[in-house]
């Protein structure tokens, strides 16, 4: 098991004045045991900053360390890492069994400890049935799980996951999630999980990097970060739908500092015979609860309502409160949050 450092890691890509930066300085302390999430769009630097940490890319500037040790120097090999990736990697010729084991081979393992490592890992992961199969009469989910296993085998100090999820179906990426949260619990094993999906940040994340453009726009738990956004881009990326962030919304009347952007999420405004009058435009049925969707002057808001609550009409005038004790308010140059006052 192992604590992680980043002091100032940097990127770039190529020198002078046609290098490309990708990383701006990050700076973040992962304890032992921990399960970090680093999420963002496409673009924002979350795989390269994992691939930094497994030895496949190169640190431009700043330190990485594990457990204490500077490893920006280090082969992957040296790094007691394992990786799980996007795509499974798994050897098409190969069994299940021969697949989690190749590793330990290569390593030259004794016979009677891979096989009992594979064994338990097998058990964990709920493929001990599958272990003659090959990786052509496996489901996406089943490969996934085998490319786990191959990881767990190796009993690193630090589990990297890159976007592991992306390639299933919605459904098998709900239940692999299930089985990555126990296989944490089990095993405790230090991990960082990269994905651009803020839902799997949230359930899978004890804390979540929230990056955007090479930056780390926020770092704390899932809580802190839905609850306050350290930024508009945190504001907006993190929650489903987005939070509403209003540039000429009625500050004055709700106590906002003056020119400030105000945040609201759509779970906490209510409609009722007074408030803003928001004109409704489009409404989306998600089952238990819908989204409605409006102008307030010129701009959107949405407002999440429940199944059971009166459906407005498409182009109707509906009036809207928020909660007080629910406002986010937002520098609108900088874009970071405003402390409450007081």
């Amino acid at each position: 098991m192992a604590s992680i450092s980043f002091k100032n890691v940097v990127k770039h890509y190529g020198t002078g004045k046609t290098a490309v930066q990708v990383l701006h300085g990050v700076d973040a302390e992962i304890s032992d045991h921990e399960f970090i999430v680093i999420v963002g769009p496409s673009g924002c630097g979350k795989s390269t900053l994992l691939r930094m940490v497994a030895g496949l890319e190169e640190i431009s500037g700043g330190q990485i360390c594990i457990n204490g040790k500077v490893v920006n120097d280090l082969e992957p090999s040296e790094r007691d890492i394992a990786m799980v990736f996007q795509n499974y990697a798994l050897y098409p010729h190969m069994s299940v069994f021969d697949n989690m084991a190749y590793g330990l081979k290569i390593a030259k393992v004794p016979v009677a400890e891979i096989k009992t490592r594979v064994d338990k890992a097998a058990k964990i992961l709920e493929l001990g049935h599958l272990l003659d199969r090959k990786p052509r009469a496996l489901s996406g989910g089943q490969r996934q799980r085998v490319a786990m296993g191959r990881a767990i085998v190796r009993q690193p100090q630090v589990f990297l996951f890159d976007e592991p999820l992306s390639n299933l179906d919605a459904k098998l990426r709900v239940q692999t999630r299930l089985e990555i949260q126990k296989l944490h619990r089990e095993l405790g094993i230090t991990s960082l999980f990269v994905t651009h999906d803020q839902v799997e940040a949230m359930t899978l994340a004890q804390r979540m990097m929230v990056m955007n453009a090479g930056r780390m726009e926020q770092f704390g738990t899932p809580e802190e970060v839905y609850n306050r956004p350290a930024t508009t881009f945190v504001a907006s990326f993190m929650g489903s739908p987005p939070m509403n962030l209003l540039k000429n919304g009625p500050n004055e009347s709700l106590g906002g500092p003056a020119g400030a952007l105000l945040g609201i999420r759509p779970e906490h405004l209510r409609i009722g015979d007074a408030g803003w009058a928001v004109q409704v435009e489009t409404i989306e049925m998600l089952g238990a609860e819908r989204l409605v969707y409006g102008r307030l002057g010129d701009e959107q808001l949405i407002v999440r309502t429940e199944e059971s609550d009166a459906c407005p009409t498409l182009g109707a005038t509906i009036h809207v409160t928020p909660r007080p004790e629910r406002l986010h308010w937002f520098d609108a140059a900088s874009t970071q949050r405003i402390p409450a006052a007081g």
